[in-house]
């Protein structure tokens, strides 16, 4: 059975299941690393319902703490593939860096900086790593849960008209507030691994739905990405891996007339003029709106929560 872990600016908590309560957890751990290292701790607090507190009179941050890799996947689920005019058939894995001072909670305010015009949003399933992860490790479907302690609702919001100009996705998507994560991080019981296939990633912006897909969408599943992964970079307990989203951005490829005219421009009127219609969009994230995005599978049996996202044009 999974594990529900909170985490406020002073203390770690265990949600206890079905009760909207939680209790503290007794432990040193500073940082998720440490904290995934005193599972006993973990474990107590689970099984102690006596000093039960409100989930609602904490005031919850990110789950996963920083410094820390946060490593993102472009491009991985069937549906986001079609809107980004791609054949899903002909995706190979593909992964980008983010700054981890981008990370906030799972309530904050997402800032957009006064310079981005073209704000978006893309719920992803994030990955909390358990165990070191060296460069040539090899990693199966058997070997998921040695690698993967937990799972947390994560939030991969995008500044495209820094991130496409540029050709590069590091700045676009590294602005502070950037990486909404949380709110729980749901510890797995090995069981639980044959569960994720079931998850429902889901977005409303203003209580309208605009990402709604089961991970059966996704291309390439975790233990694959992973491995592919490990190729390159190693990571450590505590490191964080995006795995992409579904369909339903605010970015979507443009028609084929466009993109033939758009490549005879050269590459600054080019990208104005992309960047323009772009802002016609009543879709990319403005001063005001709500996002709220959860991730759980249908019967209940793996809820990573729900995020609840304002934005603010400063």
């Amino acid at each position: 059975m999974s594990t529900s872990v909170l985490r406020t600016t002073d203390d770690w908590y265990v949600e206890l299941p079905g009760t909207g309560r939680a209790v503290r957890v007794d432990t040193a751990a500073r940082t998720t690393a440490e904290l995934l290292a005193d599972r006993a701790a973990v474990e107590a607090a689970a099984a102690d319902d006596g000093e039960a507190v409100e989930v609602t009179a904490l005031e919850l941050v990110s789950p996963v703490t920083t410094p820390c890799r946060v490593v993102a996947q472009m491009v991985n689920y069937k549906s986001h593939a079609r809107d980004s005019g791609m054949d899903p058939d002909e995706v190979l894995p593909t992964f980008f860096r983010k700054a981890s001072h981008s990370v906030t909670g799972p309530d904050a305010t997402v800032v957009r900086p006064e310079h981005v015009r073209l704000l978006d949003y893309e719920v992803e399933l994030g990955l909390v790593i358990g165990a070191p992860l060296p460069v040539g490790t090899e990693v199966a479907e058997t070997d998921l849960p040695r690698y993967v302690a937990g799972l947390v609702v994560t939030n991969d919001i995008s500044a495209r008209d820094v991130q496409l100009p540029k050709g590069q996705f590091y700045e676009g998507k590294s602005y502070p507030t950037f990486t909404p994560v949380g709110p729980r991080l749901v510890l797995l019981d090995p069981a639980d691994h044959a569960r994720l296939g079931r998850l429902r990633l889901r977005l409303e912006v203003n209580g309208v739905v605009r990402q709604d897909r089961t991970l059966a969408d996704i291309i390439v599943p975790p233990a694959r990405a992973l491995g592919v992964l490990a190729r390159f970079q190693p990571l450590d307990p505590g490191d964080l891996v995006l795995t992409g989203t579904p369909g339903g951005t605010a970015l979507r490829a443009p028609a084929k007339a466009l993109e033939i005219i758009g490549g005879l421009l050269p590459p600054a009127k080019k990208w104005k003029s992309f960047i323009d219609r772009q802002a016609a969009n009543p879709a990319y994230l403005r001063h005001g709106d709500v996002i709220t995005a959860s991730i759980a599978t249908d019967d209940g049996a793996l809820d990573l929560g729900t995020q609840r996202n304002p934005v603010e044009h400063r």
